[in-house]
């Protein structure tokens, strides 16, 4: 009877086991599944054509560095063409469209060279649906830059950074992932000791780069610690050699408005002394053909050669119905400026051609460079020094490209001048010492010290309040010390501009002044052996009075 018992009770228990065993089995796999899908990285592969963007026929997507362009790339046969802004912008800007002619021009250290479109994209330049595209053989032609192709989707990655690039190397097999973490797709695998370009790093993923174009993350712990690589390279291109003075430049301008002015020589350089260099103003732009004023003399390059002065002789741009981006902007016009200014400097033995330019338009800064480029290659055929004068660097500026400049010319000059000027909404100083200084620094930042000049005022501003309406005029040294004279003006030495400033009334008007003067000059010439620049410029002769070379000489120093 009990047998029978035991009997039924482990019928009754074993549906109930089998249950439970079924549950335990199910939560287990579950638990099983969820730990498979949390902690097991998957292997799935992200859609490049996704990543890169649609490619279309006869196109293929751009990497740059690390960057992935919304720009496309053309295909003809095995050659892959860039579009030119893409090169301009990010790799070369030498590379100089001439619409009118329908070429590249690329001018080198020594020639200016000539490259026709073709649109069957057979040749360097391709002209496809008005937009121009540069072979990558050309590009590589002048440019440092290693590139890697792929398909599906057709692709060029191409590495252009060489020195100071943050790098890390894989420290054993691993992937590259879209994003952060294990369940992100893979973009590419990378085996050990693979070395990447280092983006940023997170807690447990980094952002990282390949050479060949992908961008994405890793692990932390599958690469080294970031370091600073210089790649070792095997490019080799023209470089640009410089002419420069064995002493610090010591250059004053001569403002020469006729033919006849060039007779008075003498007396404005009658008391100077110190000054190693006279740039006067000869030239200037007449029509927008590139037809040049040329006044120039020989008598007075030999005169000055007497005085032991090089003669840098001065072109500017300021005739009021010339455009400067339409002269600039042909070819004819610039090779015919450029012609005139050799035979001028043939005729007469000028030492130097120091170009002025103001008030470029935006539009004219392509131009105004490659002007800047050809010139220097005949210039120094001719053993002449090329000089550039530039406004104090500000951002409505910065096409004047002053890195390209210091690539290309001699020397550049800072004009440390106008900080408020004919036309300011408020009466200031035309050159304070903290806006001088921060222009030097900004100058730095793109050309070498040794061959930045610093160029000083002679003048200062006279400025003048009645009612609501703001004037001034520019006036000389002995001029301003008049006018302080004469209306007994306490002035007084403000160390927050570097000046000395003084202020006075009359029965309808407040007048103020900040005085350039011997004091204020010290200072900012002082900034030249501070920063190691090559000189200093003064405008203008005439301006100053006699006391202030000596206070140049030996601040120079």
């Amino acid at each position: 009877m009990k047998k029978q018992v035991k009997k039924q009770m482990k019928k009754q228990y074993m549906p109930a086991v089998i249950v439970c065993s079924l549950v335990l089995l199910l939560t287990a796999a579950g638990l099983g599944v969820h730990i498979i899908s949390k902690y097991i990285p998957t292997k799935e592969r992200m859609d490049l054509t996704e990543y890169y963007g649609a490619v279309g026929d006869g196109e293929a997507a751009v990497v740059l560095g690390t960057d992935i362009m919304e720009a496309r790339a053309r295909i003809s046969g095995d050659q892959v063409y860039l579009p030119l802004d893409v090169v301009n912008t990010y790799l070369n800007q030498r590379y100089y469209w001439d619409s009118a002619s329908q070429q590249i021009l690329y001018a080198t250290p020594s020639e200016l060279q000539y490259y026709p479109a073709s649109e069957s994209g057979d040749g360097e330049v391709w002209l496809k649906d008005g937009t121009v595209y540069l072979s990558l053989s050309f590009v590589q032609k002048f440019t440092d830059l290693d590139v890697y192709r792929n398909e599906n989707p057709a692709r060029v990655a191409i590495q252009y950074q060489f020195n100071e690039v943050s790098t890390a190397k894989t420290l054993r097999d691993t992937c590259i992932r879209y994003r952060g973490g294990i369940k992100s797709p893979v973009l590419t695998e990378v085996p050990k000791d693979t070395e990447l370009i280092f983006l940023e790093e997170l807690e447990e993923w980094t952002q990282v780069g390949t050479m060949d174009g992908y961008v994405g993350y890793v692990r932390k712990k599958d690469i080294s610690a970031a370091e600073t690589t210089a790649f070792s390279r095997d490019f080799q291109k023209e470089e640009y050699t410089y002419l420069k003075m064995d002493q610090p430049v010591n250059l004053a301008w001569h403002q020469v408005t006729t033919q006849e002015a060039n007779s008075y020589l003498a007396d404005a350089t009658a008391n100077i002394s110190g000054v190693n260099v006279i740039s006067p103003t000869w030239f200037y732009l007449q029509d927008t053909a590139g037809n040049i004023a040329n006044i120039s003399s020989a008598d007075y390059v030999n005169q000055a050669h007497e005085k032991g002065l090089q003669v840098w002789g001065l072109i500017d741009n300021f005739t009021a119905d010339v455009s400067t981006t339409e002269t600039l902007s042909q070819l004819s016009s610039r090779q015919n400026i450029i012609s005139q200014l050799m035979a001028a400097a043939a005729s007469t033995g000028l030492d130097g051609i120091n170009v002025d330019f103001e008030s470029l338009s935006e539009d004219a800064g392509p131009h105004f460079l490659q002007f800047l480029r050809e010139l220097s290659i005949e210039c120094h055929k001719n053993n002449l020094i090329l000089s550039v004068d530039n406004p104090v660097p500000e951002d409505f500026t910065s096409h004047y490209d002053r890195r390209e400049q210091g690539q290309v010319v001699d020397y550049v000059i800072i004009m440390g001048y106008d900080e408020h000027y004919v036309g300011s909404e408020e009466a200031g100083s035309v050159a304070s010492l903290p806006w001088v200084e921060k222009g030097v620094q900004d100058t730095l930042a793109e050309v070498p010290a040794e061959r930045t000049i610093l160029a000083i005022p002679f003048y200062t501003r006279l400025w003048k309040q009645t009612g609501g309406a703001l004037t001034s005029e520019a006036i000389g040294m002995d001029q301003a010390q008049q006018v302080i004279t004469e209306n007994q003006v306490q002035t007084v030495w403000d160390g927050s501009v570097g000046q000395n400033y003084g202020s006075y009334e009359t029965q309808d008007s407040t007048y103020e002044i900040w005085l350039e003067d011997a004091q204020s000059i010290a200072e900012k010439v002082k900034l030249i052996p501070k920063y190691q620049l090559a000189g200093v410029a003064q405008w203008k002769l005439g301006f100053e009075n006699s006391s202030i070379w000596q206070v140049i000489s030996e601040n120079l120093q």
